[in-house]
C-alpha cells in the first residue's frame, strides 16, 4: 500500500485531484445512469452511499431535535442508541467488503487504480478512528442523559461536535470514491467484479 500524501489525506483535501480521479472527465456524473455498462453494481454502489448519507443525516438531525427542545429525553433514548449501532455497523461493513472484495479486483484492472484504492482505504482508517470517537463520545453522552442538567447538554454538544465531523468526512469520503469506482465500472463494465 502506498504511503497517502499529507496533502490527500480525508481530513485535509476537497476533492480528488484529475491524475487519481483519471476518468472522471471521461464519464461525468450526470450521465452516468444512461451509459451503457451502468448496471445492478453501480447502482447498488451509489444506493448503499446514499443510505449512508441520509443514515448519517438522520441521526444528526435527531440529535439537533433532542438539542433543540424539539424531541423528550426519553423518544430520544428510545431511538438513538439503536440508530447510531445500526449505522455504524452499516458503514463499517460497507468499508470491510469494499476492502476484502472489491478494491482489489478493481486495482487488478488497472495499475493507475492503485494509488487511488490505497487513498480510500486509508480513508477508511481514518473513518474508523472517528467511528471509534463518535462510539466513545455516544457512550458518555448516554450517561450524561441521566445524570441531566449541564452535564446533559454537554454532553450532547460533545456528541454532536464529534459525529458532525464523521459525517463530514463520510460525506468527503463518498464521493470520492464515486468518481473513481463509477467511472472505472462504465470503463471496464461489471463483468470483472462478477
Amino acid at each position: 500500500m502506498h504511503t497517502i500524501s499529507d496533502n490527500l489525506r480525508l481530513d485535509k483535501r476537497r476533492a480528488l485531484p484529475a491524475e487519481i480521479a483519471f476518468l472522471r472527465a471521461k464519464y461525468p456524473a450526470p450521465q452516468w445512469a444512461t451509459h451503457g455498462n451502468y448496471g445492478e453494481l453501480a447502482a447498488f454502489w451509489l444506493q448503499v452511499h446514499d443510505a449512508l448519507r441520509e443514515e448519517g443525516r438522520a441521526l444528526g438531525q435527531a440529535t439537533e431535535d433532542f438539542r433543540e427542545g424539539r424531541t423528550d429525553m426519553a423518544a430520544f433514548q428510545r431511538v438513538f442508541a439503536v440508530r447510531l449501532r445500526g449505522y455504524l455497523q452499516h458503514l463499517e461493513g460497507h468499508h470491510r467488503i469494499e476492502d476484502a472484495h472489491y478494491f482489489p479486483r478493481f486495482r487488478r484492472l488497472d495499475e493507475r487504480l492503485v494509488y487511488g484504492f490505497d487513498l480510500l482505504e486509508n480513508d477508511h482508517e481514518i473513518i474508523h478512528g472517528q467511528l471509534l470517537a463518535v462510539v466513545e463520545s455516544a457512550q458518555a453522552f448516554m450517561q450524561d442523559l441521566a445524570r441531566g442538567g449541564d452535564a446533559m447538554r454537554y454532553g450532547a454538544d460533545a456528541y454532536a461536535e464529534r459525529a458532525d465531523r464523521l459525517l463530514a468526512l463520510l460525506e468527503q469520503h463518498l464521493a470520492d470514491e464515486e468518481e473513481i469506482v463509477i467511472p472505472t465500472i462504465l470503463e471496464h463494465s461489471e463483468r470483472p467484479f462478477r
